[in-house]
């Protein structure tokens, strides 16, 4: 995981100033590394028979589609206020800087379908948080929640107690 870690990179005062983001683009662009990331996600799952991958906006879309498609498994996204076309069910929750709404179509996840939430970034646990409250409330049981990178100094898996937790990589 070292030779993955590598590749992500740093971008201080972004997107606000105190803010080091963590940029996983370099990760991306590398065919072998984007290919281990998405074995290594899929693999701890693979024996869960996920029916459903749920990924947040944005760059959660990136990871959760090659998850879903290695696990045969369906993909729902989810996404920022306004911008799915159907009906929708939300939730506004806070953010390390701000505060934010999520969206998910209302006929997305049926009753007791399993569902793998992938997001890219672990850091309060907000966002992550929020999905998994749309997820339970459309009937979904919550199999995992997967992240790519966790900021674990922020302590965003408390938020998360009682669901399986992963991450590959941790800073």
């Amino acid at each position: 995981m070292k030779e993955l870690q590598a590749l992500v990179r740093d971008i201080p005062n972004f997107p606000k100033e105190g803010i080091i983001f963590k940029d996983i683009t370099p990760l991306l662009r590398d065919p072998n590394s984007f290919g281990k990331v998405v074995d290594e996600i899929a693999g701890k799952f693979s024996r869960k028979k996920v029916d459903l991958v749920a990924c947040v906006e944005a760059r959660g879309f990136i990871l959760g589609g090659a998850i879903a498609y290695r696990l045969g498994a369906g993909l729902v996204p989810v996404r920022k206020k306004g911008k799915l076309p159907y009906r929708t069910k939300r939730i506004t929750y806070a953010l390390e800087y701000g505060e934010d709404t999520l969206e998910i179509h209302e006929d997305a996840i049926h009753e007791g379908e399993k569902v793998l939430i992938v997001d890219d970034l672990l850091a309060t646990g907000g966002t992550a948080a929020a999905v998994v409250e749309l997820v339970r409330s459309l009937g979904g049981r919550v199999v995992g929640v997967v992240f790519l990178v966790e900021l674990s100094f922020l302590k965003g898996r408390e938020r998360l107690k009682g669901y399986p937790v992963s991450s590959l990589l941790s800073f």
